[in-house]
């Protein structure tokens, strides 16, 4: 769920000098990308930048990388005081300016990372860049994505006779899309020689000629996954696609000034103070091309898959709220549980205080809120009782930090409710996957309120299965709704379905990613999602917590009516939309039967 963003701006430095008072127009614009996209990221961040034409014997690509929840401010801070401490009238000369300041450029490629692979390093954080004598096969890369069959990419370059230095997606993306690179320049190379002898010449006519969708597309094809994957070469063109499935999101906006792309739409619109009209979503399966004279053209890399699967998890969770259409979506989530929540207070409206857990649940909130008052024609009691003290997901923090924060992430409003067990207390989450905030902090705060019975409602279906394209949810003991189901079939004497899943998964370890079938889900088919949604609350409902505790889920029909253009459901349904997620959650089954994923509760 890393966060992109791109500019390319199409007027020389001396017009948005003259223009807009500084040269650093696009610098500005690519802080605000990407500290609006902060909730995309917060292991690290990264800044890349092209120069055009630079002369021979100077850099024409700089890079910066730094790891931390900091690292946005951390990078523009030091390129800001580079320019700082120079004299005013170096800083106004443009042209002064390209030549001493390392991000004095016209294009720009900035990264926050979201690890989907628990890796740290610098040299894990994006942009990559793979470095060549020729501008035209030097590239940089950055994206959001994750792919399920690595190996397969591994095995195809080593019998190339590559030596790739590293099994990870990122480095195999950059090796083999950089491999594919120089077989095109080198076929340009060979078709524009026999009709030049300049060697200058040909160098201009390949970066001219080169045909990028093609390269890209002789490297991808083989990819599966999801991803939206932004890249520059270093003579200047630049390029931005997405997968044929429509996974991950990708947004772009152009005039005849700038050129911008993003992960959010709404990100682009507050950053260029546009309109949602004016900002468009590259199709899955396209890309878009922008050559270094500034001619922006769109191909085809795959054909888009007949059934799209846009992640819905961006539209629960992970995309900002400010979007004009996740807003709506949001708030349809939370007003389509409003009938199982009246149920789950049996009614009693006026003896319940009805409250949201963390920041991006509050949307969905105010939809709870609606549905619930045109239901019964009456307003709900409101009150801010949980607060969040520390500003970090534990859903997305390290294994070793999650249980620490989880005991600390929140605090109480005290006197928020009546005291005695008088009142029910209903607090509405965007989701609930592991349940460990829930059991270790979450509803033993709130039983310090007496509550007569606890409620606690998620906008998301119960997570149950683990996403191979973006989040960073890989083995199934992770899964409080797995946990749940398994204890149930033990505890009704059914381990044979166990056994039986276990052996029909173990039948296909070694089948290509294409044969295998996902099993798992015959895990769950035993019971209705209101069994496991009990069975999860017994769970997670501490010892000391006396009084009634209730989990109320969404539903998938529900998501799908909040979220119609957005039906990728796989961690709810175990739909993968590409073969390599069914071979993924065959082997994360069979880890879980061998023990080999053991997580605490």
């Amino acid at each position: 769920m890393c966060g992109i963003a791109m500019i390319r701006l199409l007027k020389p430095l001396d017009y948005y000098q003259e223009k807009y008072g500084s040269w650093q127009y696009g610098l500005q614009k690519m802080y605000l990308l990407m500290e609006k996209q902060h909730n995309r990221g917060q292991e690290g961040a990264g800044l890349a930048t092209v120069k055009l034409d630079m002369p021979s014997g100077e850099e024409y690509i700089w890079r910066e990388r730094v790891e931390g929840k900091n690292a946005i401010q951390e990078i523009f801070t030091s390129i800001h005081q580079k320019v700082e401490n120079q004299p005013t009238e170096i800083v106004a000369d443009c042209q002064q300016s390209k030549m001493k300041f390392d991000f004095a450029g016209e294009l720009y490629l900035g990264h926050l990372r979201y690890s989907t692979t628990g890796r740290s390093g610098l040299s894990n954080i994006h942009p990559f860049l793979r470095r060549h004598n020729w501008k035209n096969r030097s590239m940089v890369l950055a994206g959001n994505f994750n792919l399920t069959n690595v190996d397969e990419m591994f095995d195809y370059l080593t019998l190339k006779g590559q030596h790739p230095r590293d099994k990870g997606d990122t480095f195999l993306m950059l090796e083999s899309l950089g491999f594919q690179l120089d077989k095109e320049v080198q076929r340009e190379y060979d078709t524009i020689k026999k009709r030049y002898s300049n060697d200058l010449i040909i160098t201009q006519k390949i970066e001219e000629n080169l045909d990028i969708a093609s390269f890209i597309r002789k490297s991808e094809k083989m990819w599966d996954g999801g991803y939206t994957i932004c890249g520059m070469l270093g003579h200047g063109d630049a390029f931005v696609f997405r997968d044929p499935n429509g996974i991950r999101p990708g947004f772009y906006y152009a005039d005849d000034e700038i050129v911008v792309v993003a992960s959010e739409r709404a990100v682009i619109q507050t950053a260029m103070n546009v309109k949602e009209e004016h900002v468009h979503e590259l199709n899955p399966g396209g890309i878009m091309i922008i050559k270094k004279n500034g001619q922006i053209k769109f191909d085809l890399i795959r054909t888009a898959a007949p059934k799209l699967s846009q992640c819905s998890f961006e539209r629960i969770y992970f995309s900002r709220g400010s979007d004009v259409d996740i807003y709506r979506e949001r708030k349809k989530l939370g007003e389509s549980l409003s009938t199982q929540i009246i149920k789950a207070i049996d009614n009693e409206i006026d003896n319940t205080v009805f409250s949201f857990i963390p920041n991006t649940a509050e949307v969905a909130f105010y939809g709870m809120k609606d549905g619930i008052k045109a239901l019964n024609n009456q307003s709900i009691r409101v009150e801010k009782v949980l607060i969040k003290d520390i500003k970090l997901r534990t859903f997305i923090s390290t294994n070793s930090e999650r249980d620490d924060l989880a005991t600390h992430v929140y605090d109480i409003t005290y006197g928020s409710i009546r005291r005695g067990k008088v009142d029910n207390l209903v607090a509405i989450d965007d989701s609930i996957v592991r349940g460990t905030t829930l059991k270790q902090s979450i509803l033993k705060i709130l039983y310090r309120l007496e509550p007569k019975k606890i409620v606690i409602v998620s906008s998301s279906p119960q997570v149950r299965y683990p996403d191979y394209y973006g989040i960073d949810m890989s083995r199934m003991n992770e899964f409080c709704a797995f946990r749940a189901a398994i204890a149930l079939l033990k505890e009704t004497g059914r381990q044979s379905v166990i056994d039986e899943v276990y052996r029909k998964s173990k039948a296909q370890e070694h089948y290509s990613k294409e044969k295998v079938i996902n099993y798992v889900t015959e895990i769950y088919e035993q019971f209705t999602q209101d069994e496991v949604s009990r069975k999860i609350a017994q769970m997670l409902t501490p010892p000391e917590v006396d009084c009634p505790v209730e989990l109320v889920y969404q539903t998938i029909d529900g998501l799908h009516l909040a979220c119609p253009n957005h039906t990728g459901d796989w961690y709810f349904t175990g739909n993968y939309p590409t073969p390599g997620g069914n071979r993924l959650v065959n082997q994360a089954f069979i880890n879980f039967y061998e023990g080999r994923d053991y997580l605490n509760d």
